[in-house]
């Protein structure tokens, strides 16, 4: 038995068994919250008892998040879609229907040069670039800088444009993050490469 408990142990044993269990398990939960936003329209359709819904998913991925240091993680870079969110102002719920967005929303971020960038497509195509200030290792100050109307005019964002934001779960595919008025944002890589 004993060589069998060291020959198990050279191949990583219980230890990978369970590293595998866990990645197992995320991905479970992700595909299991895709399934559950995926009707929501970026959380434009969602009722209460949805938003509760997503929210126990969303915790239950926070608690297997395989990357406690996002702001160290390369993972973080890149361009990211937005498939989920409960801020009103990004779903545009207070703007008249037809000036909802209707196309993708993407948030950019630059990690090792603190740098992030919003942007709308259709049918406004507005953009936000802003700077960011470590606040700890998954926790960043967000100071915008410049808004873009309709991807074309520039205008300087006053300095009370400023937030929160942390990164709860991070992997190379989902990104799950929560601003500082309580908003919840889900997250997908869409090109690593891409940067603000």
């Amino acid at each position: 038995m004993a060589l069998l408990s060291g020959l198990s142990g050279l191949f990583g044993g219980p230890k990978r068994a369970k590293a595998q269990d866990s990645a197992a398990l995320r991905q479970q939960k992700k595909e299991e919250l895709l399934e559950l936003i995926e009707p929501l329209k970026r959380g434009l359709a969602a009722t209460a008892e949805d938003q509760e819904a997503v929210e126990e998913v969303v915790q239950q991925l926070e608690r297997l998040n395989p990357t406690p240091k996002p702001l160290e993680s390369p993972y973080l870079n890149g361009q990211w879609r937005l498939v989920y969110t409960t801020s009103d102002s990004i779903l545009g719920r207070s703007k008249p229907a037809f000036l909802w967005p209707s196309g993708p929303i993407y948030q950019l971020l630059d990690g090792p040069n603190l740098r992030a960038a919003n942007k709308e497509t259709a049918p406004l195509f507005n953009q936000v670039y802003a700077e960011l200030q470590p606040m700890s290792v998954n926790k960043v100050a967000v100071q915008f800088k410049t808004f873009k109307i309709f991807g074309l005019i520039p205008i300087s964002a006053p300095a009370s444009a400023k937030g929160e934001l942390a990164m709860t779960y991070l992997d190379d595919e989902m990104r799950i993050s929560r601003g500082d008025k309580g908003n919840l944002f889900v997250l997908l890589m869409d090109d690593p490469d891409a940067r603000p």
